[in-house]
């Protein structure tokens, strides 16, 4: 039990250091930074750009979703079983097979990214400068013309969303809480260790891309670095969580509650992918199919990391 303990404690350790690490890392070197950057230095960035929206947009599918889908499923069956039993027979099994075979799992993450949606929606109804006052610069999208079509007039920048970027904060902690959570619920060492390191392969890429969307919005750096801290607190948080009540099962509906709030951060996590990184990382004309590339890659790490995930 102490050998347990004292490998959950090092993994709490790792996942703060490696969280910070990475996170601060564009913050803290020039180097990264767009606006002082011209020529091949900013052709590498927007391509380090589109492998940092291939890895959300992996990290929001192969991983989020995913263990988003899985847990609901789980905790739903749960809920029916425990119904079953309570009723003693009385509903019969055509009844609560119709209950399992509606797809509540994806109901929950729609719900997140239609949550998100509207309050986006409502903070442009009526406070404009909430959801990005500027407009799209023509050296960042100079392929902002393809949408036009859809569109009327000035189309506001997606790259200056204090509130997505927000949102992006807000699920990716959500989600953090719950890995940290269930690295502090395993059993034994062994189903730790390999947790832990599933969970810091994607996770220092994804906090990475967390880092490099600070620099791109032009965030102060205070609040930069404020903002990857809390982040990187948020697994730790969880871990220590777990480790408190370890050997507890999901009573009270402590377990459906959970899995409902990976599947709104999950929702929320996927509208920031669709909707801000990657409209901005792909908006300018050069080089599609190189950016293909870039994308792909990310995607394909992160489908790579989740055969053990």
């Amino acid at each position: 039990m102490e050998q347990l303990l004292g490998v959950k404690l090092g993994c709490l350790f790792a996942l703060l250091a490696l969280t910070l690490g990475c996170g601060l890392i564009p913050i803290c070197f020039k180097w990264f930074q767009t606006d002082a950057a011209g020529g091949h230095h900013r052709r590498v960035l927007r391509l380090l750009g589109c492998i940092s929206a291939g890895v959300f947009l992996g990290a929001g599918f192969m991983h989020m979703t995913a263990e988003a889908l899985e847990e609901i499923e789980s905790q739903i069956q749960k809920f029916i079983v425990q119904n079953r039993s309570a009723s003693e027979g009385n509903s019969s099994d055509d009844a609560n097979s119709a209950h399992t075979e509606y797809p509540y799992g994806e109901l929950i993450i729609s719900l997140g990214f239609f949550f998100v949606f509207f309050l986006e929606s409502l903070a442009l109804q009526y406070c404009p400068g909430a959801a990005g006052g500027s407009t799209v610069q023509d050296e960042e999208c100079g392929g902002a013309h393809i949408f036009e079509l859809h569109s009327h007039g000035h189309i506001p920048s997606p790259s200056k969303s204090p509130l997505r970027a927000l949102v992006l904060l807000l699920s990716l902690s959500f989600h953090s809480v719950f890995e940290g959570l269930a690295v502090g619920l395993q059993p034994t060492v062994a189903a730790t260790v390999q947790l832990c390191l599933a969970v810091l392969a994607h996770k220092g890429l994804v906090v990475f891309g967390v880092g490099m969307r600070l620099v791109q919005l032009g965030t102060r750096s205070r609040w930069a670095v404020f903002s990857i801290l809390l982040l990187a607190l948020m697994s730790p948080l969880g871990l220590a969580i777990g480790l408190a009540v370890t050997g507890g099962d999901s009573e009270g509906g402590w377990g459906l509650a959970q899995s409902v709030l990976e599947g709104v951060a999950a929702g929320t996590f996927l509208y920031v992918t669709f909707l801000e990184i990657l409209p901005r990382e792909l908006a300018s004309p050069e080089a599609p199919l190189t950016k293909w590339s870039c994308v792909a890659a990310g995607f394909a790490f992160m489908a790579f990391i989740a055969l053990w995930a």
